[in-house]
């Protein structure tokens, strides 16, 4: 019998070829011009999972992008691990920074640099990868669903209605996600929680068309000085966010829990020099990790308004606008967040402009228990991989669908992601280190036979 090390060896260009086939299908889920492409990576999948060895592979259509669900059942008795993963990405912006274009992957300095590479094509294609070594070597313990999914990004509005509509097809005992991060190749690490997520845009309006600042300025209030006067005012001097009730919620974190979670190694020059910055700021009370995993925030993720192209034009700004993402922990809900976000808003808005907020979307934090077979076989896995146990890890990212399987399909999920920090997802120059992707292979197809063995 072939091992997995032989076949990724043996197939190793293959591999990658087809894996920047699907990187290079410009799968925007935030462009409407780029619907024709979220069609086009969903065949693609679909495709590819049949080739791999998916007795069933089909498309199915939803309000939004379509999702991507395969299956190769061995038998009803044996444990079923429902793979989950998306083929939507973030968009380019801005194309001026990128070293090399965002879809025409690249390999240089031993990593693949693309949009997607990592956040979630790379990833999501280990598991289509470790399933055709299991099926074309009849080494596949259990049975296994995949569900894919074109809207993470945008929030994944179709898909809570899919899993309702689906729930018989998708019956599983776990979810199995790669979407996530370890903290370095030679400290492996498992993501045992995430932060939720309320998304807000907020807009402040004033008069109703742009007026010359020199005639008029003084004397009637310019949207963007207010728009900036009342984000400012969000927070206090400590860090602390002033919105009345924001807290209320907020799952405390035991001494304890907070030891554990420090003995995680953190070099703090190194994390500044590999972001750029020279310092680091944030809740008073609470080390740089605990900001990061354990608290909730509040951030402006985009800001606009009035003239912003070369040149100069003296105007003073009819509307001005504001996207804000507040990040939440147990047991902080999404939805009742953005309420008290807009309440607050809307009570501190000065006479003589009109302000609206907009919940866009969000959803709930989820934290893995480590105790159970689900989480040991992963564990195992990895420690089997890479040589050493892995550290569980609190994850200040959030992918507000996790809490939703557990509230509508009743299982859990573990976070198995071989992400780096540096693979600056989301951001210009993503990329994808090729250890990580094919460690991440072998990794993969350890869980599956780890955990057939501790669930029977």
């Amino acid at each position: 019998m072939t091992s997995i090390k032989t076949f990724i060896d043996s197939n190793r260009d293959r591999i990658l070829e087809e894996l920047f086939e699907l990187i290079r299908i410009p799968s925007v889920s935030a462009k409407q011009e780029n619907n024709p492409d979220m069609i086009r990576a969903a065949e693609f999948l679909k495709k590819s999972l049949k080739k791999a060895g998916a007795g069933k592979s089909e498309i199915y259509q939803t309000a939004g992008n379509p999702v991507v669900y395969a299956e190769k059942i061995i038998s009803t008795k044996l444990p079923t691990v429902l793979v989950y993963g998306h083929y939507d990405v973030q968009p380019a912006e801005p194309l001026d920074q990128w070293k090399s274009p965002p879809f025409e992957p690249e390999i240089r300095d031993g990593r693949i640099w693309a949009r997607g590479a990592d956040d979630d094509k790379g990833q999501l294609f280990m598991h289509v990868k470790a399933f055709e070594y299991m099926t074309s070597s009849g080494t596949l313990p259990c049975n296994v669903k995949f569900m894919i999914e074109g809207e993470e990004e945008t929030g994944s509005g179709s898909l809570e209605k899919f899993c309702r509509d689906n729930k018989k097809m998708l019956a599983a005992d776990m979810i199995l996600i790669s979407d996530t991060t370890m903290i370095a190749p030679d400290i492996p690490s498992i993501t045992s929680g995430l932060r939720g997520l309320s998304y807000v845009q907020v807009e402040v309006s004033g008069p109703d068309h742009d007026l010359h600042s020199g005639i008029y300025g003084g004397a009637v209030l310019n949207p963007c000085n207010v728009l900036c006067e009342l984000v400012a005012s969000l927070k206090d001097k400590d860090g602390h966010i002033a919105i009345p009730g924001f807290y209320d919620d907020v799952l405390p974190v035991s001494r304890k829990e907070r030891n554990e979670m420090a003995k995680r190694p953190f070099d703090r020059e190194k994390y500044m020099r590999s972001i750029g910055v020279d310092e680091l700021g944030g809740e008073k009370g609470y080390t740089d990790l605990e900001r990061t995993g354990i608290r909730p925030t509040l951030d402006i993720n985009g800001i606009w308004g009035g003239f912003t192209g070369e040149g100069t034009k003296t105007i003073l700004p009819s509307k001005a606008r504001a996207k804000i993402s507040m990040r939440l922990v147990p047991d902080q809900k999404a939805e009742k967040i953005a309420g008290l976000f807009r309440d607050h808003f809307l009570s501190i808005a000065p006479a003589g402009v009109k302000v609206k907020v907009e919940y866009l979307h969000g959803g709930e934090a989820y934290v893995s228990p480590l105790d159970t077979p689900e989480y040991q076989a992963a564990a195992l896995a990895v420690e089997e991989s890479f040589g050493k146990n892995p550290i569980p890890v609190r994850s200040g990212g959030s992918i507000p669908i996790v809490s939703t399987f557990e509230k509508i399909l009743g299982i859990k999920s573990i976070l198995m992601g071989f992400g780096l920090d540096t693979d600056a997802i989301h951001s210009p120059n993503e990329n994808y280190p090729l250890f990580n992707f094919f460690r991440g292979i072998e990794t993969i197809q350890m869980f599956y036979l780890h955990y057939t063995r501790l669930k029977s």
